[in-house]
């Protein structure tokens, strides 16, 4: 199938949006409600996202391949229209050039196949990163399943963005596949509180952590809970595939379709994610409103590059729980 051309945030494919938001056959109670004429664009794509889970769910495959291609148009023209909005990048400077080679140690290269991935914690990079380390062995690839987690997690089994010289970097960032994905900051950041704190300190305190100004004063966050446009920096590079956590089992595919890999690699099976308003609620319950809305602060440029709903128009924000 060709891909079909870009139609841009203001005149996607409306007729399936209103479909799937208006049916309750598609969706029989929405976690988002069907966005008004004047919400903003980064709320309309993450209304539209929603629809084309629940949609595709209930059509062909081919049908469903259409929409998923338009929807990365979608997410690309939203970053790269939330970039042009602040005229700003995610670091002090605002060029490719101001970055400093550490700032480019999540940038996973594979040279044979001319792939770059942005590995961000939480967001489905070990299985990401089997797939780089299974391509490295070459083929006939190994089962990714059969590949340990802490085999992957060494960062000398890689060879990364850093390790090459400017003129290489800008070079490779010209002409190789560059992907990553992303997830809703804060679903990403209740688990790497669970996965990397367990139960202490508690997670409000954890909260107070983060909101701390002398949090960064020596150091910056750790990399599972540091933002997510702070380690890709999608304001500076522009990605050919932004895939999501929350549609994973459809990003895949098509992303190994991209790669020319749909015959050789099989991405193993995801967990489903609890991402409803109940489970961020009780999270976020001991803390008090105006630190929630802090916190949304300090990830807000997240929720909007990559089209997440804004915890304000959600309960565990908008309404004080305590």
């Amino acid at each position: 199938m060709s891909k079909p051309s870009q139609s841009g945030l203001s005149n996607f494919n409306s007729q399936s949006f209103n479909l799937c938001c208006t049916s309750e056959d598609l969706i029989p109670n929405p976690v988002h409600p069907c966005p008004s004429q004047g919400e903003p664009q980064h709320l309309q794509l993450c209304h539209f996202q929603f629809c084309l889970l629940s949609f595709c769910l209930q059509t062909v495959q081919h049908s469903c391949s259409h929409l998923l291609y338009q929807l990365q148009d979608l997410r690309k023209q939203l970053v790269q229209e939330q970039c042009r909005e602040h005229k700003k990048a995610n670091l002090k400077g605002n060029t490719l050039e101001d970055l400093s080679q550490s700032k480019l140690k999540n940038f996973i290269v594979d040279d044979k196949h001319g792939i770059i991935y942005c590995y961000i914690p939480k967001v489905a990079c070990t299985n990401w990163k089997r797939v780089l380390y299974a391509l490295n062995q070459g083929e006939p690839y190994p089962d990714l399943v059969s590949i340990k987690s802490s085999t992957v997690h060494k960062q000398f089994k890689f060879t990364l963005l850093n390790d090459y010289s400017r003129t290489e970097i800008k070079a490779k960032l010209r002409h190789y596949t560059k992907f990553l994905f992303v997830r809703d900051p804060f679903v990403r950041l209740v688990s790497a509180y669970r996965d990397k704190l367990g139960i202490r300190p508690s997670f409000y305190n954890f909260i107070q952590y983060l909101l701390d100004p002398q949090t960064e004063r020596s150091a910056p966050f750790e990399p599972h809970w540091r933002q997510m446009h702070r380690l890709c920096h999608p304001c500076l590079i522009e990605y050919d595939f932004i895939g999501h956590q929350e549609t994973l089992q459809d990003d895949a595919p098509q992303l190994l379709k991209m790669l020319k890999l749909e015959d050789s690699i099989t991405f193993p099976s995801a967990y489903e994610n609890v991402t409803d308003q109940d489970f961020l609620l009780n999270w976020f319950r001991a803390a008090p409103l105006e630190d929630r809305r802090k916190l949304y602060e300090l990830y807000e440029e997240d929720f909007r590059l990559f089209g997440y709903r804004s915890p304000l128009f959600t309960p565990y924000l908008k309404v004080d729980q305590t």
